[in-house]
C-alpha cells in the first residue's frame, strides 16, 4: 500500500476531493494543512495534521513541524499542492521524494510580485522531485519559469459525473437564462459578461422574441459591490441575478438553471468551472486564456472569444440565444468530451500515474532542512 502525505489547504473542495479519491483507491493518507476545515470534510480513513503556524509566516515556521510529522508518518511520497506557500514549507522540510502540483496564481501571478518571490518560486519548483499542472497550458508557464524542467505532469481535476449531470427540471419555461458560477474577482471577467448581456437586452432582434432573457450569477468575492453597481449602471438589475456563494454540493443545481455557461475569464489556469457546466449538459462561451481552449472545442462543445472582446462574447451569446438545436449538439458533444477526457475516475487515474512515475525514480529519502 502506498504511503502518501497531502500537504496543502485542507479547507479547498479541490485537496478535499484528492484525499478522499487517494483513500479510495486503497492509499493510506495524511492531510497535512495550516488551513483547518471540518474533520468531517476530509476522509475518515486518513490521518490528519494541523500545523501550528498561519498565514504567510506560517509557511516558514511550519518546517520543523512538516518534518516532524513526515518523519514519524514515514511516506512514501509527498504530494504538495501549490508552489508557492505549501512549496515553500516542503522545500524547507527537505523531504524527498515531493511532487509539487501547480495550481494557478502561484506561477502565474506570484513570482511577478517582487524579485524575491520569483527566486522563492523558482527555488520551489527546482527543489521538487517532480512536478504537476492541472493543465498544458500551465505546464508551459512552469517551463517559462523553469526551462529545465521537463517533468511536468498534467493532472487535471476531474468532474463527478453522476453529480454534474443533465437536468432540465429546473428551468423557466418562456426564459433563456445565461449565468456563470465564479467566484466575482476581476481575473473571471463578469464585467465584461454584464456588458455583454446589457448589450443583448438592447438588440432589437432579441427584443422580438417571445422569451426573457435572465443572467444568473453565482459565487461570492471581492468584485461583488462594483459588479451590482455595474448592473444597475447598464440597466440590467432587474434581469440579473445575484446569488452569492454556494456550496459545491449546490453547484449542479444552479448549472440546471442555465441554458448557456460563459466564463469570460481574463485568466484560468485550467477550467473546472467550465468542465462542471459541459458535464451538465450546457453549451458554453469562453475566453482564448490560459487552459481555457483546452476544455473547449471551439464550435463543437462551444465558442471561444478573445479575451476582453465584448463585442465578439455578446455576438456568441446571441447565436446561441438564437439556436436551440445548436445549444443541445454543443450541450451534447460537451458532455460526451467530459466523459472521454475529464471523469474524475479519469483524472485520478493520471494522478497515480504521477505518483508510480516519480516512485519509479527512487529518489533518497531525506527530512534535513535545506538552506
Amino acid at each position: 500500500m502506498m504511503r502518501l502525505a497531502l500537504l496543502g489547504p485542507a479547507n479547498s473542495i479541490h485537496l478535499q476531493r484528492w484525499a478522499a479519491a487517494l483513500a479510495d483507491r486503497g492509499l493510506a493518507v495524511c492531510v497535512i494543512s495550516q488551513h483547518r476545515c471540518e474533520r468531517s470534510l476530509l476522509p475518515s480513513a486518513a490521518d490528519v495534521v494541523w500545523l501550528p503556524h498561519v498565514g504567510t509566516i506560517g509557511y516558514f515556521g511550519n518546517a520543523p513541524r512538516l518534518r516532524q510529522a513526515l518523519s514519524a508518518w514515514r511516506p512514501d511520497l509527498l504530494n504538495v499542492h501549490y508552489a508557492s506557500g505549501y512549496g515553500t514549507t516542503a522545500t524547507l522540510s527537505g523531504f524527498r521524494p515531493t511532487l509539487l502540483s501547480v495550481w494557478g496564481s502561484d506561477v502565474y501571478d506570484f513570482p511577478y510580485e517582487s524579485a524575491f518571490k520569483g527566486w522563492l518560486l523558482r527555488r520551489n519548483l527546482r527543489s521538487a522531485t517532480a512536478l504537476a499542472s492541472t493543465s498544458v497550458a500551465m505546464a508551459a508557464q512552469v517551463r517559462r519559469l523553469t526551462p529545465e524542467r521537463n517533468d511536468v505532469a498534467v493532472t487535471p481535476f476531474g468532474v463527478e459525473l453522476s453529480v454534474f449531470a443533465p437536468s432540465e427540471g429546473r428551468r423557466v419555461a418562456g426564459r433563456i437564462t445565461i449565468g456563470t458560477v465564479k467566484s466575482l474577482a476581476k481575473t473571471y471577467g463578469i464585467d465584461l459578461l454584464l456588458r455583454a448581456f446589457a448589450g443583448l437586452t438592447r438588440d432589437a432582434e432579441l427584443r422580438a422574441l417571445p422569451f426573457e432573457l435572465r443572467l444568473l450569477v453565482v459565487g461570492g468575492g471581492p468584485e461583488r459591490e462594483r459588479l451590482e453597481t455595474l448592473a444597475r449602471e447598464l440597466g440590467i438589475p432587474r434581469s440579473t441575478e445575484f446569488v452569492g456563494a454556494v456550496a459545491h454540493v449546490d453547484v449542479p443545481l444552479w448549472l440546471n438553471r442555465l441554458e448557456i455557461y460563459c466564463a469570460p475569464s481574463r485568466q484560468e489556469s485550467f477550467g473546472v468551472a467550465v468542465i462542471e457546466a459541459s458535464a451538465c449538459g450546457l453549451p458554453v462561451v469562453v475566453s482564448d486564456v490560459g487552459g481555457l481552449p483546452e476544455v473547449v472545442r471551439d464550435g463543437e462543445t462551444g465558442i471561444v472569444v478573445g479575451c476582453e472582446d465584448v463585442a465578439a462574447l455578446q455576438a456568441a451569446l446571441k447565436r446561441l440565444v438564437l439556436d436551440e438545436s445548436l445549444r443541445r449538439s454543443m450541450g451534447l458533444a460537451g458532455r460526451s468530451l467530459v466523459e472521454r477526457r475529464f471523469a474524475w475516475d479519469v483524472c485520478v487515474d493520471r494522478m497515480l500515474a504521477a505518483y508510480e512515475a516519480v516512485l519509479a525514480q527512487k529518489p533518497a529519502k531525506s527530512i534535513r532542512a535545506r538552506s
